[in-house]
C-alpha cells in the first residue's frame, strides 16, 4: 500500500513539473507580472495541500516533502505579492 501511494505521489510530482514547465515557457514576458498575481491563489492551494502532508501523524518522507512544499510555496506567495505590489506602485500618481 505504501509503495503504491509513494509511486502515485512521484508520478503526480513529475507530471506537475512537466506541465508547469510547459505553461511557464508559453507565457510572454509582458504578461508574466499580471499572471503572477493570479498564481498566488494557486500557491495558496498548494500551501493547504502541503500543510496536510506536513502535518501527518507519522514522520515519513512525505512529511519532509510537505515541509519543503510549505517553505517553497510561501516563498512563492510572498515574492508574488511583493512583485505585484511593486508593479501596482508604478501606476500610482506621485503626490507632491
Amino acid at each position: 500500500m505504501y509503495v503504491t501511494s509513494f509511486l502515485m505521489l512521484i508520478y503526480v510530482f513529475v507530471l506537475a513539473i512537466f506541465v508547469g514547465f510547459e505553461l511557464i515557457t508559453k507565457v510572454p514576458p509582458t504578461l508574466h507580472t499580471p499572471l503572477m498575481s493570479g498564481s498566488n491563489a494557486i500557491s495558496g492551494i498548494t500551501i493547504v495541500g502541503a500543510l496536510l502532508s506536513a502535518g501527518a501523524e507519522e514522520f515519513t518522507i512525505s512529511t519532509i516533502l510537505g515541509l519543503l512544499a510549505v517553505i517553497f510555496a510561501m516563498i512563492n506567495v510572498v515574492g508574488g505579492y511583493l512583485v505585484t505590489d511593486r508593479m501596482l506602485k508604478m501606476f500610482k500618481k506621485k503626490v507632491r
